[in-house]
Parts: C-alpha cells; structure tokens; sequence
C-alpha cells in the first residue's frame, strides 16, 4: 500500500509537472496573492480603512504582475524605479480629479506613452503599464490632493510587501524556474511515452482516441521545450551549457516525434501522411490485422517503453538498479540493426531503431540536465553516447558562429508599437467619451477594457477575439460577483479572503484561458465594491454595459487607425515561416558538406518561434466565433503543413549536427537538388503572396529513387544515415508543394495541363 500511495502521488505530481510547466502559473498566482495579502495585513494592523486597503491590494498587485525581467538584479532595479513613476501617476490622477478635459488628455498621454515605451524593453513595458494602472487606481479609489499624503504611504507599503513576496517569500529565481521546466518536459516526455505504448497495444477501434491523446501530448512536448529554451539564457552558468541543454532538448523532442511516427506506421496497412500527427480530422490509418509473430514483438516493444519510460521519469531510479541499467544498454544497442530481433517486420525494425534513438536522447537529457556528481552508471553503451555527446560539444564550440542577419526593423507609423500607441489612444479617447454618456463615475472600465484587448495582440482580427472573450469572462463574472456580494455582505476580512482567491486564480488561469481570467476579475470587483458601500447589481449590469463599450471602440480604433489586416498579419508570419525553414534547411545542407554554415539548430529554434507567432496569428481565423468555416480549415491545414515541415526541418537539423566531419552524405548531389527545389518552391509562395506578378510555379518533388545518381551512390539503404537525411528533405519538400493548393499558387503540372 505504501509503494501504491506513493506511485499514485508521483502520477499526480508528473501529472500537474506537465499540466503548468515549470510552475510558472501556480507561482505567478501566489506571488501576486502573497503580496496583496501582505498589503492588507499591514494595513488592517495600521486600522486603514477600506478605500487605502482597496488601494494598497491594487497597488501591490499591478507592482507585482507587471515586472518581468529576466535576472533577480533587473526585477529589484525595476520595482526601485516604478515606485516614483506611481507615486508621479497617482498625483497627478488626485490634482487633476474633477478636471474632465484636462484630466482626460493627461490619462490619454499616460495611456499612449505606456504602449510607446514597450519598444524598449522588458523595463520601460513594466514602468509604463504601472503608471496607467496606478492612474487607474486613483480614479477607482476617487483620489484627491486632500488624500494625496495617506495614499503616498498606502502605495509604498504596497511596493515594498511586493518586494518581500518577490524577493524572499515567493521568490521569482530564473534558474529554479528552469529546473521546474526541465521536470515538466521529463514528465511531458513520460506522458508521450505512455500514449506510445497505448497506441502499440490499442485495439483497432481505440485507435483513433489513442492518436488525439498522443497528438495533445506531442503538442504540449513542444511547448515545453519553446518554454525551456525561453529560459536558458538566464537559467544556466554559459553559454556554451545553455548551447548543450537546448540540443538534448531538441533531440529529445525530435526522437519522441520520430518514434510516434514510426509506430503509427508500424501499426498499418499502408504508410500514413506525417499529418495524422496535426490534424484531427485526418482520417485514421487502417490497423493491421495481429498475427503470433506480431503479439511477440509487441510484447517485447511494452516491455521496451516500460523501460524507456522508467529512464524518462525516475532516471535516478534506473542508475541504481544493475538489472535496469542492463535494460537500458539493451535499448541503446538498438541503434545497431545487428541487435535488433530479426523476426520483427521492417516496419517494426524500424520502432526498435526508433526506441534506441529516443533511449540514446533520454541518456543524453540525464547528463547535460542532472547533477553532476550523480553521474550515469558506466557501461560500454553508456560510455559509447557520452564519447559522443562530447564529441558533439567539442565540435560546437569549435565551429565558428556566423551572426545572423535579420531584417532591418520598422520605423516611424510602420513601428509595431508607434501603431498600437496611436490605435490604444483613439481607442481610449472614444472610450471616455462613451463612457461619459453611459456614467460620469464608471468611464474607466471602458478605458480598461479598450487598453487590455490591445495587450499582447498584433491584427484586428485578434483584438476581436480577445475582446469578444473580455466580453464573456464579465458577464460572467457580474453573475458571480452578484451572488458572491450577496452572500458575503459586509463581512470584510471574509471577502478580502475571496478577492484574494479570485487574484490567485485570475493569475493561475491568464495563460490559459482570457474568458476564466476576466471572470476571475469581474467577480473579485464585485467583492470590492461592496467592501467601499457602492455595490449594487445596477453597478455590476453597467459594468457589462462600459466593457463591450471598451472592447467596441478598441475595435473600431484597431480598423481605422493604421489598421493591420488579419490577412495581412498572417501572409507576414507565414512568409516569416517559410524563410526559416529555407535558412534551416540551407543551414544543414552546407553543415552536412562541410561548409561554413550558421549554427543549425539555432535556425530551427527561431523556426520554432516563427512558428508560434504564426499559430497565435491565425487565432482569429480558426476561433470558433469566426464565421466563415472553410477560411477556417484552410488556416488549420497550412498551419498543419507547416508543423510537419518544422518537424522534418529539426529532424535533419539533428542529424546534421551529428554527422562525424568527411562523411560522404554531404557529396550526394541529391542534397543540393532538393536544397535549390526547397528555395525555388519557397520564393514562388513567397512572390505570391507578396502579391507581385510571377510566371513561377511550384515544381512537384520527385521521389528519391527517382533522382539522377552519380558514381556509386546509388539509392541509399533503409536506415542507413544518406536514406534518413534525404527522406528528411524529401518530406520538407513535399511539405512545400502541398502548401501550393490551399494558398492557390500554381504548380508546374498545372501550367502543363
């Protein structure tokens, strides 16, 4: 029983590991709860009364939330500067109350220098949305120059519990947060282990839940590893660490993908699309029937992935047990087609090689993300990968570094931050003159609400989606803060105990989901306005009424002033895209020839971010609200194509890099011939989508045995390093061509026809 409780326990912790990578949510939450409830304790104990304990919570929240620096000496210096630029806001909120012109132009300059400075960096963002948001609080708290001197207090009391949560009892440490992430993409890694091995025993008809439970977890496998690499920088001693922990990341990655494949395949009839992994209405491959041979096989894969997974979860577990540390060097020697079983079918060869790879990878995360002195127990096998994970390092750090170079950035109007500036102040003006109408004491929301949906968005399409999901978190949250008012009454610690849970969770959930969050925020309002004796369910129903306001005019801003199309947005990204698979590519065909080439998988690893920026893009094309559903799949099926690209990109990125120097992959002509394919292809899409008059079309790629063959290269074999790498460009290239029917470009064969 005790060993039982103690698994079950282990389960819930990878469990939730996986769920909030790195804690980042779960922290978030409570050190933002933390300092509001450090605030209002000393308060309570000063006998403040509820307008400075409803500033001081506000106070010390914003001054919380808003810094994000990336090292503990940035945050301190941060939160050292923003307590004057507060202390500025708030006087000149209190002298210019009851100024409606002056006041409103003052709060329209704050508001339109907060969004400019962000060009700037993590700091100026942190200064600027502290000063808008203390503005804010001294008109929600009615502020005066009566009141200036109380509130001065109440606000640097406020910083300084913000310090104590950030510094000392809930301290936001970049290297442990990249140990939590670390966890987090061991446990991720184990979870798609286990779907492996359900898809290898699923019965026909569980075939196609087991490949959505897999196509999550491969999805939230990548979103860990983008998350880690995001921390690396600060999180390791150098560079040269930061350089070996992203490769076993990325590694790892690519040989849990690789092997999924690979046992998709081995489970049917016929070789599936790369894309089953993407999309969800792909139709599920056909199962092959089960014969004796294949129970033995499979039996022994189970007892293989049980292993693997064992490696993943409890790597130091495996050190101390001689019986598993032979199980694991069993794994590794997959990677020799001599020790694989000789009755397997070549589909299920290939798992095997595939397990091996995954299982020389999981080594590989144990030595470069573990503690050094607990070192990996010595073996042949053992000591086989750690010759050549060094040799690999060693090669890194003697390969010379070409910078690369990026595309000069925007300027003037054209500016990113220079357009949302413009577009976040006419929105903010038409709010507080709509505003008015509907309240002369409620306006702000309206001005909250038009300056939060422009937050973290880049096209109109977004800032409706975002202001659409505003919209619904608060009716919602009126709802809530109705029935919690009621309850709660006039009992204040008890209802300062439920704002502070509905903060934690307005924190815990704003990654996830921008509806719950605006939930959380409506509803804790409710409590607050009961706790200053202006509640009443007409002040909740016109807060609905000030947010579709908000969300209505930073809309109707977005549309007018320098307005950036959806369309526009997303061709932006897509060609973004399409240019870092061609660099990447590129990249690991002149490092596969001994050329001097950038560092490949810093390529892929701006591939990834291109990627991200290209999914949150087409956010408004595949939200459910958008109407036109055929627009809708076409944006779900590029991106899909474009994963499937980026996959195969990584995977011969990774080979690249451990192909020994001389090799004679890189003289096979073939790469060069798919390389020129892969750029023309590219440039066609790219002209197209520019808009620009073109008589190129996309060239269909041929299959590699069809390509011309020199000296005695010949067709490579199966599993042989030539085959995977030209099986790696041929799926990039394919991966092109499709993109050619949902984006209307025309193919060669067309024109022909």
């Amino acid at each position: 029983m005790h060993w039982s409780t103690r698994a079950v326990l282990r389960e819930a912790r990878d469990r939730y590991a996986a769920s909030d990578p790195g804690l980042i949510r779960l922290m978030a939450g409570l050190r933002t709860s933390t300092a509001i409830a450090l605030a209002l304790i000393v308060l309570a104990l000063l006998s403040a009364d509820p307008v400075h304990l409803v500033a001081g919570a506000m106070a010390a929240m914003v001054s919380t939330f808003a810094i994000s620096d990336r090292t503990v000496r940035k945050q301190a210096i941060t939160l050292a500067l923003a307590l004057p630029f507060a202390l500025l806001a708030l006087t000149l909120g209190a002298l210019l109350h009851g100024q409606i012109v002056l006041g409103d132009l003052a709060f329209l300059a704050v508001i339109c220098g907060a969004v400019y400075v962000r060009r700037f960096g993590d700091r100026t963002t942190a200064l600027g949305m502290i000063s808008f948001q203390v503005w804010f609080v001294s008109v929600f708290v009615g502020a005066t120059p009566e009141r200036l001197l109380p509130l001065y207090g109440t606000v640097a009391l406020a910083f300084a519990c913000s310090a104590v949560s950030r510094f000392l009892l809930v301290p936001d440490r970049p290297g442990l947060v990249l140990r939590r992430l670390r966890g987090a993409f061991r446990a991720r890694l184990g979870q798609t282990v286990t779907a492996q091995t359900r898809l290898l025993r699923a019965a026909p008809g569980e075939v196609g839940d087991v490949l959505d439970d897999l196509r999550q977890r491969t999805a939230r496998l990548h979103e860990a590893a983008l998350m880690i690499q995001g921390r690396l920088v600060v999180g390791t001693p150098d560079e040269a660490t930061a350089d070996s922990v992203q490769r076993r990341i990325i590694n790892a990655e690519v040989a849990a993908e690789r092997l999924t494949l690979m046992l998709i395949a081995a489970r049917s009839t016929e070789r599936p699309d790369t894309m089953v992994l993407r999309l969800p209405h792909m139709p599920v491959p056909a199962v092959a029937p089960w014969s004796e041979q294949t129970d033995a096989v499979t039996a022994t894969l189970v007892h293989d992935l049980n292993i693997l997974h064992m490696m993943v979860t409890d790597p130091q577990g495996v050190q101390h047990d001689p019986a598993l540390i032979r199980d694991r060097d069993r794994l590794l020697g997959y990677r020799e087609s001599e020790h694989i079983p000789h009755d397997a079918t070549p589909a299920f060869q290939d798992v095997f090689h595939g397990v091996g790879d995954l299982a020389r990878e999981v080594l590989g995360l144990r030595m470069a993300l573990d503690d050094p002195d607990d070192p990996v127990q010595e073996s042949p096998a053992a000591d086989r990968s750690r010759a050549e994970f060094d040799a690999e390092n060693a090669a890194i750090a003697d390969a010379e570094q070409q910078a690369a170079q990026d595309n000069p950035a925007p300027s003037g109007l054209r500016r990113p931050t220079t357009r949302a500036a413009l577009q976040v102040t006419v929105g903010a003006a038409l709010a507080m003159t709509g505003g008015e109408f509907l309240s002369s004491q409620r306006w702000y929301w309206a001005v909250l609400t038009c300056w939060i949906i422009f937050v973290n968005t880049s096209s109109t399409g977004e800032i409706v989606v975002k202001g659409y999901r505003r919209l619904l978190g608060t009716m919602l949250g009126v709802v809530a803060g109705i029935v919690l008012a009621t309850l709660v009454g006039s009992h204040l610690w008890l209802s300062l105990v439920l704002v502070l849970v509905a903060v934690f969770l307005m924190f815990f959930t704003a990654p996830v989901s921008y509806t719950a969050m605006s939930f959380c925020v409506t509803a804790a309002l409710g409590l607050l306005y009961s706790l200053l004796h202006t509640y009443s369910v007409a002040v909740l129903v016109l807060r609905i009424e000030e947010t579709a306001l908000g969300a209505t005019c930073g809309i109707v801003a977005a549309m007018l002033v320098l307005p950036v199309r959806t369309d526009q947005r997303t061709d932006d990204q897509l060609v973004a895209v399409l240019r870092k698979i061609e660099a990447a590519v590129a990249a690991s065909i002149d490092q596969l020839g001994d050329r001097s080439a950038p560092d490949v998988i810093d390529t892929t690893r701006e591939l990834d971010d291109a990627l991200s920026k290209l999914r949150a893009s087409t956010l408004p094309l595949t939200h459910p609200i958008t109407p036109m559903r055929e627009r809708r799949e076409a944006a779900r099926y590029v991106v899909a194509i474009l994963e499937t690209a980026a996959y195969h990109t990584r995977s011969l990125a990774t080979t690249a890099e451990l192909v020994p120097s001389g090799s004679r992959v890189g003289a096979d002509p073939r790469l060069a011939i798919m390389g020129r394919r892969i750029t023309a292809n590219v440039d066609t899409i790219v002209a197209h989508l520019n808009g620009e008059n073109t008589t190129a079309a996309i060239e269909s790629s041929s299959g590699i045995a069809s390509m011309p063959e020199t000296d005695t290269l010949g067709l490579p074999a199966p599993h042989t390093l030539a085959f995977r790498v030209l099986r790696h460009l041929q799926r990039v290239d394919e991966s092109i061509v499709a993109l050619a029917r949902p984006l209307n470009v025309p193919s060669a064969s067309q024109k022909a026809g």
